[in-house]
Parts: structure tokens; sequence; C-alpha cells
């Protein structure tokens, strides 16, 4: 039944915010000059997958995570669309074609060894990755990999109709602040 939801709200929130998301791709084009970002991440069962999202930092910045990226990186727009938690809108094709779900474990990158090997003590990677959950409203990321491990756990444990409405409408009401730059 969630990836039926996942599957309607995508398709429903990438045509209702095509004119917007040309907006804002037409406002990243004066930013950075390339305004999607596309990186490889780790997906259910550890397939590999491309995240599509706003670009936020500048174009040469490492491919690390967020909490490991200087604030330095960050540009004037991408503050903007990082405090609005726009930039993860992109996301909704990744949801459509079935690679993500709104709600799920944040995806890493292939790299972050300690997260993991935590999410796999835990068996997170036998779900999609997800835009939102457990850990993104109150505040966890990936600086903390035991930890958000653990909440990743329990939000998939505890995850029902009724959290699934309540991570997605605690991220769009503004609940959380995203991933931490350095």
């Amino acid at each position: 039944m969630i990836r039926t939801l996942d599957f309607i709200f995508a398709l429903f929130g990438l045509v209702i915010a095509m004119p917007f998301l040309i907006i804002l791709y037409i406002i990243g084009l004066f930013d950075t000059g390339s305004p999607i970002f596309m990186q490889e991440r780790v997906g259910k069962h550890k397939k590999p997958f491309t995240l599509v999202k706003f670009r936020t930092m500048k174009v040469d910045t490492a491919s690390v995570a967020s909490h490991l990226a200087s604030t330095a990186s960050i540009t004037a727009f991408g503050s903007f669309l990082r405090k609005t938690k726009l930039d993860e809108l992109p996301q909704l094709w990744n949801v459509l074609k079935g690679e993500m779900s709104l709600v799920g474990p944040r995806p890493g990158l292939f790299n972050q060894g300690e997260l993991t090997k935590a999410r796999d003590a835990k068996n997170i990677y036998n779900v999609r990755p997800g835009i939102t959950g457990l850990a993104q409203v109150n505040e966890i990321d990936m600086s903390t990999p035991q930890l958000l491990a653990e909440t990743d756990q329990e939000m998939i444990n505890t995850l029902n109709i009724k959290n699934y409405f309540s991570y997605i409408i605690q991220t769009v009401a503004g609940k959380g602040s995203g991933d931490r730059v350095k």
C-alpha cells in the first residue's frame, strides 16, 4: 500500500510542482550554472541508484556526506533551498521510479563505511530509502551513524499509514533542519 501511495503522491507532486520546479531550475542556473545535483547512493539491498536533487553547493565541492562538507561550499540560493527543503523536490522522480519512498531511511553514500556497517547490522537495507523519516524530523543526521541506524530501525519497525503521513506532514511543516554542514 505504501508503494502505491508513494507513486500517487510523487506523480501528483511532480505534475503540480512542475512550474515551480522550472523556476527553481532557472534560478539555479544563475546560482551555480548546474542546478541539478546527481549522486550515486546506496539503495534497497545496497543496490546503487542515482539520487536527484537541486544543487545547494558549489559545483567543485567534494562528494562527501553533508556533515563533512564546509558551509563555505553552500551557495546563497542553496542555503534557501536547504532551509525550505526545496532541494529535495526532484527526489520525487526517484520515488516515482521506485528507487525511493517518501518515507524511509535517508540514502547514504557508498564511502560512508561506518554508517553502512551500522545499517547492515540493523537490516536497514531491506527497505527503500526515503526522502524523510523519523531521523529527519528529529534532526538526527549521518554524523551519528549508530544513532541514525537505531532510529531508522525504530522507524521501520513502527511504520504504518499514520506514521507515514505524520513524517510527511512534519517535514512539510518544517520540522527538522536537514543535513548538518560543518
